[in-house]
């Protein structure tokens, strides 16, 4: 109990630390993982002499805070935004993982003298790009939806194949017919899993008059956690099913869900601090140096040579210019997840599994600089970077029970075609009406020749039964101006 303060102490200053730290790594262009690993260095056995060195305990709290990592990650994704890259993330993630795995582990094969299984399971660690380095560099590189849906899409499912090939190889499971039927069956289960409970989760929100808003992104959070432990107890993908939960969720007409998604990020943040800090406490500096030179020959070839053919096999069906496939294989980021699948032989004892958890380290220390570094110029070298970039509006509810209505927070966000467009030219259905306008700090209430601008914050009051048509139709303008309905936009 003595000894609480102190602990209490030392997390909040890491933290805070870690906070700052977000500014920096923003400015500098990179994720924010190599400060946090720098900081879990700095306390540990090299450091401050803290000493951690449990690889089952670091690899379930990794998992933990993956899942954290991912439920934040669905619930930001705008499925507007990915529908278009549907196709193509998929592809990213599954084929490309299956031809990443064996173009690094044939490579290590012959480079660094590993035996098959080793080489593949190295492969398999490597095939996953990370979430939570995508989703802090991408967001803010000003790249177009559809290579950002590409690549948060294949950041956000590809962890569950790679996971499943890192357990089969790890436990040394017998390859046979049946283990393809295994990966679908894993795969699939996993996305029904996330999708029921998306769903239900969704409608059970709407319908629950909780006493307290802040109830609700617990709430959202847990529905996610549960679609994790209902996959995994089910031998299906546990982190699938939480990326695909939380995505309906995300997609869904939550209650208060401007809150539920602030929560979310903070969670998702949390998480990343957490686990990119532990990781670094798990290092050790002098094991590192011997892992340099594998580290950086894994590298080489996950980043030269397995990345870009995996893209182009994976792209072929798609017929992406070369600008984009281009752009697509530098961007494959590793981040902690790597690491945390390095973990899994570690803690089983396989032989050579530190060597692997230690090169991953420095792999991952290398490429997050290399590729983080450079992905915003090479997009404006390859002309894909956009100065601006629309983005949809943003639409929050709050449900009014005892009257049947509801109130919809609406904010117009820069590029909306909603700029420009006068209130009686909305044609919002009979039942919703916009009650007040908010412009640069100063509320009015609006009239029928008020017109819309960029960064205006609406609130519309409606009826229940017609809330659906009346964010529809919002949205429908947003897109594609005041006539939307001529050009063929619904607003779904």
């Amino acid at each position: 109990m003595d000894q609480l303060p102190v602990l209490l102490g030392v997390g909040g200053v890491v933290l805070l630390a870690s906070v700052l730290a977000v500014r920096v790594s923003i400015r500098l262009g990179l994720p924010s993982l190599l400060l946090y690993l720098g900081i879990g260095v700095l306390l540990g056995e090299a450091g401050f002499g803290v000493r951690f060195d449990n690889p089952e305990l670091t690899q379930s709290l990794g998992l933990a805070a993956l899942v954290m990592i991912l439920a934040e990650g669905g619930l930001t994704t705008r499925w507007s935004a990915v529908k278009p890259a549907l196709g193509s993330g998929i592809a990213l993630s599954t084929v490309a993982v299956v031809v990443s795995v064996a173009v690094t582990g044939a490579a290590l094969h012959w480079l660094l003298g590993l035996d098959w299984r080793l080489a593949l399971l190295w492969g398999a660690v490597l095939a996953s790009t990370d979430a939570a380095a995508v989703f802090s560099v991408l967001r803010t590189a000003g790249i177009g939806q559809r290579l950002t849906g590409t690549l948060e899409l294949e950041s956000g499912i590809n962890d569950a194949p790679a996971y499943i090939a890192v357990v089969v190889l790890a436990e040394g499971t017998t390859v046979d017919w049946t283990l393809p039927l295994l990966v679908v069956y894993e795969l699939t289960a996993g996305l029904v899993i996330g999708l029921a409970f998306g769903w239900l989760g969704g409608f059970a929100l709407r319908r629950a008059a909780l006493p307290a808003t802040g109830l609700y992104p617990l709430a959202t959070v847990a529905v996610c956690v549960v679609a994790y432990s209902s996959g995994q107890l089910l031998h299906a993908s546990g982190l699938l099913a939480t990326y695909v939960a939380a995505l309906v969720l995300g997609n869904s007409r939550l209650p208060h869900r401007s809150d539920t998604l602030s929560f979310a990020e903070g969670l998702g943040w949390l998480a990343q601090i957490g686990l990119f800090v532990l990781l670094g406490l798990f290092a050790s500096p002098g094991r590192l140096l011997d892992a340099i030179v594998p580290g950086l020959v894994a590298g080489a070839v996950v980043l030269l040579l397995a990345r870009p053919v995996s893209v182009v096999l994976s792209m072929l069906p798609f017929r992406l210019p070369w600008r984009e496939q281009a752009f697509l294989s530098w961007a494959g980021l590793r981040g902690a997840v790597p690491i945390v699948l390095a973990m899994i032989p570690l803690s089983q004892g396989l032989p050579g599994a530190q060597r692997l958890v230690d090169a991953v380290f420095v792999l991952v220390v290398v490429l997050t600089l290399v590729q983080g570094a450079t992905l915003g110029p090479l997009a404006r070298r390859l002309g894909l970077a956009k100065k601006s970039e629309a983005y949809e509006i943003d639409v929050d509810s709050a449900p009014l029970d005892e009257l049947g209505a509801e109130l919809l927070q609406v904010r117009i966000q820069p590029g909306s075609k909603l700029h420009g467009v006068y209130l009686s030219e909305l044609r919002l259905p009979v039942g919703a009406t916009i009650s007040l306008v908010v412009r640069e700090g100063t509320g009015f209430t609006p009239e029928k020749t008020s017109r819309l601008q960029e960064h205006d914050q609406l609130l519309v009051v409606t009826t229940s039964a017609v809330r659906d048509a009346a964010e529809r139709r919002l949205r429908a303008v947003d897109r594609a101006g005041r006539l939307a309905r001529w050009r063929g936009e619904s607003g779904r």
